[in-house]
Protein backbone atom coordinates (compact mmCIF):
# COMPACT_ATOMS: atom_id res chain seq x y z
CA UNK A 1 0.00 0.00 0.00
CA UNK A 2 1.39 3.72 -1.25
CA UNK A 3 1.62 5.41 2.03
CA UNK A 4 3.84 8.68 0.07
CA UNK A 5 3.94 9.88 -3.23
CA UNK A 6 5.78 12.32 -4.54
CA UNK A 7 4.89 13.50 -8.25
CA UNK A 8 7.07 16.27 -10.13
CA UNK A 9 7.51 18.30 -6.92
CA UNK A 10 9.66 21.20 -7.15
CA UNK A 11 10.88 23.50 -4.16
CA UNK A 12 12.28 26.72 -4.33
CA UNK A 13 13.80 29.16 -1.97
CA UNK A 14 14.45 32.68 -3.04
CA UNK A 15 18.00 34.25 -1.65
CA UNK A 16 18.58 37.91 -2.35
CA UNK A 17 18.00 38.57 -5.99
CA UNK A 18 18.43 34.75 -6.98
CA UNK A 19 16.62 31.43 -6.86
CA UNK A 20 17.82 28.52 -4.88
CA UNK A 21 16.20 25.40 -6.88
CA UNK A 22 16.23 23.22 -3.71
CA UNK A 23 13.90 20.24 -5.06
CA UNK A 24 14.10 19.61 -9.23
CA UNK A 25 11.23 17.28 -10.67
CA UNK A 26 11.01 14.80 -7.54
CA UNK A 27 9.24 11.71 -8.13
CA UNK A 28 9.16 8.47 -5.81
CA UNK A 29 6.85 6.40 -4.13
CA UNK A 30 7.31 5.05 -0.61
CA UNK A 31 4.80 1.87 0.46
CA UNK A 32 4.34 1.10 3.82
CA UNK A 33 6.67 -0.52 5.97
CA UNK A 34 9.61 0.70 4.19
CA UNK A 35 12.57 1.36 5.67
CA UNK A 36 14.44 3.78 3.77
CA UNK A 37 17.28 6.18 3.22
CA UNK A 38 17.65 9.10 1.01
CA UNK A 39 21.20 9.67 0.75
CA UNK A 40 23.41 12.42 -0.53
CA UNK A 41 25.84 15.12 -0.01
CA UNK A 42 24.87 18.09 2.42
CA UNK A 43 22.97 20.14 0.52
CA UNK A 44 21.65 18.06 -1.86
CA UNK A 45 18.15 18.58 -0.79
CA UNK A 46 17.27 15.62 1.93
CA UNK A 47 16.11 17.85 4.85
CA UNK A 48 13.99 19.92 1.96
CA UNK A 49 12.09 16.19 0.74
CA UNK A 50 11.82 15.35 4.71
CA UNK A 51 10.55 18.81 5.23
CA UNK A 52 7.76 18.42 2.66
CA UNK A 53 6.55 14.93 3.69
CA UNK A 54 6.32 15.80 6.80
CA UNK A 55 4.23 18.53 5.92
CA UNK A 56 6.35 21.45 7.68
CA UNK A 57 7.27 23.53 4.65
CA UNK A 58 5.52 23.82 1.66
CA UNK A 59 6.14 22.43 -2.35
CA UNK A 60 6.86 25.76 -4.81
CA UNK A 61 5.08 22.98 -7.66
CA UNK A 62 4.01 19.10 -7.91
CA UNK A 63 2.12 17.11 -5.54
CA UNK A 64 2.84 15.22 -1.99
CA UNK A 65 0.28 12.66 -1.15
CA UNK A 66 0.06 10.96 2.33
CA UNK A 67 -2.21 7.80 2.13
CA UNK A 68 -3.67 8.99 -1.30
CA UNK A 69 -4.33 12.86 0.04
CA UNK A 70 -2.77 15.70 -1.44
CA UNK A 71 -1.21 17.45 1.70
CA UNK A 72 -0.20 20.84 -1.09
CA UNK A 73 -4.48 21.58 -1.29
CA UNK A 74 -5.17 21.05 3.21
CA UNK A 75 -5.27 23.63 5.38
CA UNK A 76 -2.90 24.19 7.81
CA UNK A 77 -5.33 22.84 10.54
CA UNK A 78 -5.69 20.29 8.63
CA UNK A 79 -1.92 20.16 7.99
CA UNK A 80 -1.25 20.22 11.89
CA UNK A 81 -3.96 17.26 12.45
CA UNK A 82 -2.20 15.26 10.25
CA UNK A 83 1.30 15.39 11.44
CA UNK A 84 -0.24 14.85 14.73
CA UNK A 85 -1.32 11.65 14.14
CA UNK A 86 0.14 10.17 11.09
CA UNK A 87 3.43 11.48 11.48
CA UNK A 88 6.84 11.12 13.86
CA UNK A 89 9.89 12.94 13.50
CA UNK A 90 13.05 12.32 15.01
CA UNK A 91 15.83 15.64 14.53
CA UNK A 92 19.30 15.61 14.49
CA UNK A 93 19.29 17.87 17.66
CA UNK A 94 16.98 16.02 19.48
CA UNK A 95 14.37 18.95 20.17
CA UNK A 96 13.53 17.74 23.90
CA UNK A 97 12.53 20.26 26.35
CA UNK A 98 15.21 20.70 28.67
CA UNK A 99 12.96 20.94 31.76
CA UNK A 100 10.96 18.19 31.54
CA UNK A 101 11.70 14.29 32.17
CA UNK A 102 11.82 11.69 29.81
CA UNK A 103 8.21 10.49 30.56
CA UNK A 104 7.31 13.87 30.26
CA UNK A 105 9.00 14.73 26.62
CA UNK A 106 8.04 11.24 25.61
CA UNK A 107 3.83 11.73 27.13
CA UNK A 108 3.84 15.30 25.46
CA UNK A 109 2.62 14.36 22.05
CA UNK A 110 0.37 12.44 23.36
CA UNK A 111 -1.41 15.60 26.24
CA UNK A 112 -1.53 17.36 22.47
CA UNK A 113 -4.02 14.68 20.58
CA UNK A 114 -5.42 13.10 24.04
CA UNK A 115 -9.19 14.81 22.58
CA UNK A 116 -8.74 13.17 19.46
CA UNK A 117 -7.63 9.80 20.68
CA UNK A 118 -10.35 9.66 23.83
CA UNK A 119 -7.12 8.15 25.49
CA UNK A 120 -7.34 8.02 29.39
CA UNK A 121 -5.16 9.01 31.72
CA UNK A 122 -3.98 5.27 32.21
CA UNK A 123 -3.70 4.48 29.10
CA UNK A 124 -1.57 7.54 28.54
CA UNK A 125 0.81 6.43 31.29
CA UNK A 126 1.08 3.00 29.92
CA UNK A 127 1.40 3.58 26.18
CA UNK A 128 4.39 6.15 27.42
CA UNK A 129 6.15 3.76 29.76
CA UNK A 130 6.20 0.81 27.06
CA UNK A 131 7.72 2.64 24.67
CA UNK A 132 10.51 3.91 27.23
CA UNK A 133 10.90 -0.02 27.78
CA UNK A 134 11.17 -0.49 23.86
CA UNK A 135 13.85 1.88 23.41
CA UNK A 136 15.54 0.33 26.52
CA UNK A 137 15.26 3.49 28.67
CA UNK A 138 13.05 2.09 32.15
CA UNK A 139 15.78 3.27 33.88
CA UNK A 140 16.24 6.57 33.32
CA UNK A 141 12.63 7.38 33.04
CA UNK A 142 12.20 9.96 35.79
CA UNK A 143 15.70 12.48 34.46
CA UNK A 144 16.05 15.04 32.61
CA UNK A 145 17.81 15.51 28.97
CA UNK A 146 21.18 16.77 30.99
CA UNK A 147 21.38 13.71 33.16
CA UNK A 148 21.58 11.75 29.48
CA UNK A 149 24.37 10.72 27.07
CA UNK A 150 24.04 11.74 23.57
CA UNK A 151 22.55 8.16 22.45
CA UNK A 152 19.97 8.37 25.75
CA UNK A 153 18.86 11.47 24.10
CA UNK A 154 18.39 10.24 20.93
CA UNK A 155 16.56 7.26 22.10
CA UNK A 156 14.08 9.79 24.23
CA UNK A 157 13.37 10.98 20.68
CA UNK A 158 12.52 8.24 18.95
CA UNK A 159 10.47 6.87 21.59
CA UNK A 160 8.57 10.36 21.49
CA UNK A 161 8.58 9.65 17.86
CA UNK A 162 6.60 6.74 18.00
CA UNK A 163 4.50 7.33 21.11
CA UNK A 164 1.34 7.98 19.10
CA UNK A 165 1.92 5.23 16.96
CA UNK A 166 2.38 6.81 13.99
CA UNK A 167 2.11 5.36 10.09
CA UNK A 168 5.69 7.27 9.30
CA UNK A 169 8.76 8.31 11.06
CA UNK A 170 11.15 10.90 9.60
CA UNK A 171 14.67 10.96 10.90
CA UNK A 172 17.00 13.66 9.72
CA UNK A 173 20.99 12.61 9.88
CA UNK A 174 19.44 10.16 13.19
CA UNK A 175 23.29 9.36 13.71
CA UNK A 176 25.00 12.36 12.98
CA UNK A 177 26.03 14.10 16.58
CA UNK A 178 26.61 10.38 17.97
CA UNK A 179 30.15 7.81 17.76
CA UNK A 180 29.65 5.26 15.21
CA UNK A 181 28.99 2.59 17.97
CA UNK A 182 26.38 4.66 19.30
CA UNK A 183 24.75 5.30 15.83
CA UNK A 184 24.72 1.73 14.91
CA UNK A 185 22.64 0.56 18.33
CA UNK A 186 20.46 3.60 17.11
CA UNK A 187 20.03 2.50 13.72
CA UNK A 188 19.27 -1.14 14.46
CA UNK A 189 17.18 -0.23 17.05
CA UNK A 190 14.47 1.64 14.42
CA UNK A 191 15.20 -1.46 12.04
CA UNK A 192 13.76 -3.64 14.93
CA UNK A 193 10.78 -1.37 15.53
CA UNK A 194 10.29 -1.53 11.79
CA UNK A 195 10.14 -4.70 11.35
CA UNK A 196 7.63 -5.52 15.00
CA UNK A 197 5.54 -2.26 14.51
CA UNK A 198 5.37 -1.99 10.57
CA UNK A 199 6.13 1.71 10.86
CA UNK A 200 7.73 3.74 7.55
CA UNK A 201 10.76 4.97 8.51
CA UNK A 202 12.57 7.23 5.75
CA UNK A 203 15.95 8.54 7.42
CA UNK A 204 18.34 10.83 5.30
CA UNK A 205 22.17 10.57 5.61
CA UNK A 206 24.93 11.24 4.08
CA UNK A 207 27.10 8.66 5.37
CA UNK A 208 27.50 5.25 3.27
CA UNK A 209 27.91 3.35 6.31
CA UNK A 210 24.24 3.50 7.67
CA UNK A 211 23.08 2.35 4.08
CA UNK A 212 23.39 -1.06 5.28
CA UNK A 213 20.38 -0.95 7.39
CA UNK A 214 17.86 0.47 4.81
CA UNK A 215 15.46 -1.45 2.41
CA UNK A 216 15.49 0.78 -0.46
CA UNK A 217 18.03 3.95 -0.72
CA UNK A 218 17.32 6.89 -3.08
CA UNK A 219 20.13 8.65 -4.39
CA UNK A 220 19.66 12.47 -4.64
CA UNK A 221 22.56 15.35 -5.81
CA UNK A 222 21.62 19.06 -6.69
CA UNK A 223 18.12 19.00 -6.00
CA UNK A 224 17.57 15.73 -8.27
CA UNK A 225 17.09 11.74 -7.57
CA UNK A 226 20.15 10.25 -9.42
CA UNK A 227 19.31 6.59 -8.71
Amino acid sequence: MKVIEMKEVKKDYPLGRTTVHALKNIDFTVRQGDFLSIVGPSGSGKTTMLNLIGCIDHATGGSVCIHNTDVTKMTDKQLTDLRLRKIGFIFQTFNLIPVLTVRENVEFPLLLMKKKAKLTKKEIRERVEQVVEEVGLKEQIMQKPYELSGGQRQRVAIARALVTRPDIVLADEPTANLDSETGERILGLMRELNEIEKTTFIFSTHDPEVLKYAKNVIKIKDGMIVQ
